[in-house]
C-alpha cells in the first residue's frame, strides 16, 4: 500500500500519529513488514560473525523492531480505547502471528548463546549501571520465555504462547460485547433517589443509543455504581448489579468461563515446563514479593481486620435498613445504597452535596498543579496535534526550564466503542540510545460525559491515580527503551500511581481546585473536613472486595482446577476463605480483564496493596516533614519517576525514603489498626 501512513516518516509535531489518515486496512500490511523487518535485524544480530559484545548484541537488540513496534503501539491503543469491527477483526488475526513472532526471537538459539556469553562475563565487561541490569533482564527475560529448553519443550512452548494470545483477545473483546450489547433503559417513574448530575448522564447515554426522550444505564463503572449509590428502587438495583457482576459469563458465544479453565491450564503447563510447580510461583520469582507466601502474608494482614471492620459497617447499614422497613438481608445490590446514607447520618455528607465540587475540568487542573509544584512540569494544551477522537484533549509538557519533555493525552469519557476501567498507556517510550526520543502518554478513564461533568471523590481518586502513571513515562529519563517508564516490575509499578492519589486529598489542594460548578464558589471549610474525616469510611467493603479479587487470582494460579468448573471455583474459594455474602468480589473471573485480557497481572493483582505498602509509607514522609511539597522529597520522589528500570526497585524506595517500608501507614490508611 503505497499510501500507507507507517511506511512514511510522520511529520506531525513531535511525530504524533496521523490519525485522520490511518484506517483498519492499514495494519495487516504494516504488522507484515514489520515482523518481517524486525525478523532480519534479529537474524543479523544472531549471526554476527563476531564475538558478542554489549553494543554488537543487547544494544542492536535494543534498536531492533522499530517499525513494528509502531505499529503495534497505534494498534492497541485504539483497540482499547476506539475499537471498530474492522480492528476487532485484525486483532484477532494478529494475536497470535505477534505471539508466533516473539516466539520465534526468544527461542532463537544462537541469539540466546550470545546473550548467554555476554551474561557469563558480564562482571568482566565494565558496564554501567544501567547497562548492567539491562543485560541481566535481558537474559532473565529469555530463560523465562523457555529459551534454555531442549526442542520439543521449546516448540510447546510456542504453541503454548501463540494460544494464550487468542484466548487472551477473544476474553477482552467478549467483555466489551457485553458491556455494549446491554443497559438498563428508564422511565421517568424510575428515577427515584438519582441526583441531577447522574440523571443528565444518564440522558447522555440514552442520546449516544439513539434513545432520545430517555434515561440509559450502562455498564461503565462511572454510570452503574452511582446507579447503586442513589436508585431508591431495590428491583432496579438487583437488575443492575446483577448484570455488572455477570458480564462475561453469559451462556452463549461471548462466555469467557471456557476461555477460563484452558487460560489457566496452559498457564500452569507453561510454569510446569519452565521448572516451576505453579504459574504464581512463576510469576513471583521475578517480583518484589518473590514468593506465593509472601504476597499470600500480605494479604492475610489485611483480611481479617478488614473482614472484621465490614461486619462492623454492615451492622450500621442493616440498621438503617431496618429503619427505612426493608426486613431482609443486606444484599451486594443494597451495599452502597445503604452506605451512602449512613455516611450522611454519621458525618452529614453525601455524595450529591460533594459531587458539585469536582468538576472534570477543575481536577484535571489540579492534577497538573500538583505536577508542576513537585516536579515543575508544565501543561500546555495543543488543538493543533491530530488526535483519535474528538473528546482527547492533548497537552505539550515542559519541565521547569521550558525544556519540551514529552506528550500528554487525557482521554476521559466513556463510550461504547471504549473497555471499560483506567488505564495508562503509551505511543512512544522515552529514551535517549541515538538522540532524545520523547515519550507519547496517555491517560483514559471512563466518566460519564454530562454538561457539566461532575465526578465522585473516587472518580477523581481515579483520575490522580492514572495521572501518577503518566508521570512515570513523561519523567522517564533513561537511555535504553526497554528499561523507559513504567517498564519495571509489576508490584511496584502501582507506587508512582498510587503515591500520586494523595495530594487530591490535601486540603490545599481542594481548596483551590474543588469549586462549585455552577457559583465558582470553593468547597466549604465545614464541608472539606466531613469530606476528609470520611476517607476511612466503608474501607472493610472496599478491602474486602478487593483482596477477595487478590486472593481469587492467586488461587487461579497456584492450583489446578480439577474438575471443578469456573464458578464452582469461585464459589469454593469464597466459601473457604469466609467472604462475607452481603460484599461482591470487585471482579468476577469471568470480566476480570486484569488476568485474562493478557498475562500482566495474572498472579499480580495483589501488586496493588503491595504498592500501597509504599505510597502509604512514602507519603507519611512528606507528612512527617509538615509539607506536602516539600522540595528535597519531592526531589527524590521525582528519581523515583525517571529511574525507569535501572535500579532495583526496592534500592529505589530506600534512597527515597531512608529505610524499607513499613506496614503500618497502610493499617492506618484504610482504618484497619
Amino acid at each position: 500500500m503505497r499510501d500507507n501512513p507507517f511506511f512514511e516518516t510522520w511529520t506531525t509535531p513531535y511525530q504524533m500519529p496521523p490519525f485522520e489518515r490511518i484506517r483498519p486496512e492499514h495494519f495487516p500490511p504494516a504488522f507484515d513488514r514489520g515482523m518481517a523487518d524486525h525478523l532480519a535485524e534479529i537474524e543479523a544480530i544472531a549471526g554476527d560473525i563476531r564475538s558478542p559484545d554489549f553494543a554488537n548484541t543487547i544494544e542492536a537488540l535494543e534498536r531492533s523492531g522499530r517499525l513494528l513496534e509502531r505499529v503495534a503501539n497505534v494498534f492497541f491503543n485504539l483497540t482499547s480505547s476506539d475499537t471498530t469491527d474492522a480492528l476487532d477483526a485484525v486483532e484477532r488475526d494478529y494475536a497470535p502471528k505477534l505471539a508466533q513472532h516473539q516466539m520465534r526471537i526468544s527461542l532463537n538459539p544462537h541469539l540466546f548463546a550470545r546473550i548467554a556469553e555476554l551474561h557469563e562475563k558480564r562482571r568482566a565487561l565494565g558496564l554501567s549501571e544501567d547497562q548492567m541490569r539491562l543485560l541481566e533482564r535481558r537474559h532473565l527475560d529469555f530463560i523465562r520465555s523457555g529459551a534454555g529448553l531442549s526442542g520439543e519443550a521449546k516448540i510447546r512452548m510456542a504453541a503454548i504462547s501463540e494460544r494464550l494470545a487468542t484466548l487472551h483477545t477473544t476474553f477482552g473483546q467478549n467483555v466489551l460485547f457485553d458491556e455494549k450489547d446491554w443497559h438498563l433503559s428508564l422511565t421517568e417513574n424510575d428515577l427515584d433517589g438519582l441526583p441531577e448530575a447522574l440523571r443528565n448522564a444518564a440522558r447522555q447515554a440514552a442520546e449516544e443509543r439513539g434513545l432520545k426522550g430517555g434515561w440509559v444505564i450502562t455498564l461503565a463503572r462511572s454510570s452503574v455504581e452511582p446507579f447503586l449509590t442513589f436508585s431508591a428502587r431495590r428491583d432496579l438495583r438487583r437488575e443492575a448489579y446483577q448484570s455488572w457482576s455477570r458480564r462475561g459469563g453469559r451462556p452463549g458465544d461471548h462466555d469467557n468461563r471456557p476461555l477460563i479453565r484452558e487460560i489457566v491450564a496452559l498457564r500452569a503447563e507453561q510454569a510446569r515446563l519452565l521448572g516451576y510447580d505453579s504459574y504464581a510461583a512463576f510469576k513471583l520469582d521475578d517480583s518484589m514479593a518473590q514468593t506465593v507466601s509472601a504476597a499470600h502474608g500480605l494479604l492475610d494482614q489485611v483480611w481479617i481486620p478488614a473482614k472484621r471492620k465490614a461486619a462492623e459497617e454492615r451492622a450500621l447499614l442493616e440498621s438503617e435498613a431496618r429503619s427505612e422497613g426493608m426486613n431482609e438481608p443486606i444484599a451486594p445490590w443494597d451495599w452502597r445504597y445503604y452506605a451512602e446514607k449512613v455516611r450522611k447520618a454519621r458525618y452529614d455528607l453525601d455524595e450529591t452535596e460533594v459531587k458539585p465540587y469536582f468538576v472534570l475540568d477543575n481536577m484535571v487542573k489540579a492534577a497538573f498543579d500538583t505536577a508542576k509544584r513537585l516536579f515543575g512540569l508544565n501543561f500546555a494544551e495543543r488543538a493543533d496535534l491530530p488526535v483519535y477522537h474528538p473528546d482527547v484533549r492533548a497537552y505539550e509538557v515542559t519541565d521547569a526550564g521550558g525544556k519540551p519533555i514529552g506528550l500528554f493525552l487525557q482521554d476521559n469519557f466513556a463510550r461504547a466503542a471504549k473497555r471499560s476501567g483506567a488505564w495508562m498507556s503509551s505511543y512512544r517510550d522515552q529514551s535517549d540510545l541515538d538522540g532524545e526520543v520523547l515519550p507519547i502518554v496517555v491517560n483514559n478513564n471512563n466518566v460519564a460525559k454530562a454538561s457539566p461533568t461532575l465526578l465522585s471523590f473516587d472518580d477523581a481518586t481515579t483520575l490522580f491515580h492514572e495521572f501518577g502513571h503518566a508521570l512515570h513515562g513523561l519523567l522517564s529519563k533513561v537511555r535504553y527503551p526497554s528499561q523507559s517508564g513504567t517498564a519495571v516490575r509489576r508490584d511496584f509499578v502501582e507506587f508512582p500511581s498510587q503515591v500520586f492519589e494523595h495530594w487530591l486529598s490535601e486540603p490545599r489542594t481542594l481548596r483551590r481546585y474543588a469549586l462549585h460548578h455552577r457559583t465558582g464558589e470553593p468547597i466549604p471549610e465545614a464541608l472539606l473536613r466531613r469530606l476528609l474525616a470520611t476517607r476511612t469510611f466503608n474501607q472493610g467493603f472496599a478491602t474486602v472486595e478487593y483482596t477477595a479479587a487478590a486472593l481469587l487470582d492467586l488461587a487461579f494460579h497456584s492450583a489446578p482446577m480439577t474438575d471443578s468448573d469456573v464458578d464452582a471455583f469461585e464459589k469454593d474459594l469464597l466459601e473457604r476463605i469466609g467472604m462475607p455474602a452481603e460484599i461482591g468480589v470487585r471482579h468476577r473471573p469471568a470480566h476480570f480483564q486484569h488476568l485474562f485480557a493478557g498475562s500482566g497481572y495474572a498472579a499480580g493483582y495483589y501488586a496493588y496493596l503491595w504498592a500501597e505498602v509504599l505510597d502509604a509509607d512514602g507519603f507519611a514522609a512528606f507528612t512527617e516533614a509538615k509539607d506536602p511539597f516539600e522540595p528535597s522529597l519531592a526531589a527524590r520522589l521525582k528519581d523515583i519517576y525517571s529511574a525507569g528500570d535501572t535500579h532495583d526497585p526496592m534500592a529505589l524506595y530506600v534512597a527515597f525514603r531512608g529505610r524499607p517500608p513499613h506496614v503500618e501507614p497502610l493499617l492506618e490508611k484504610r482504618g484497619l489498626n
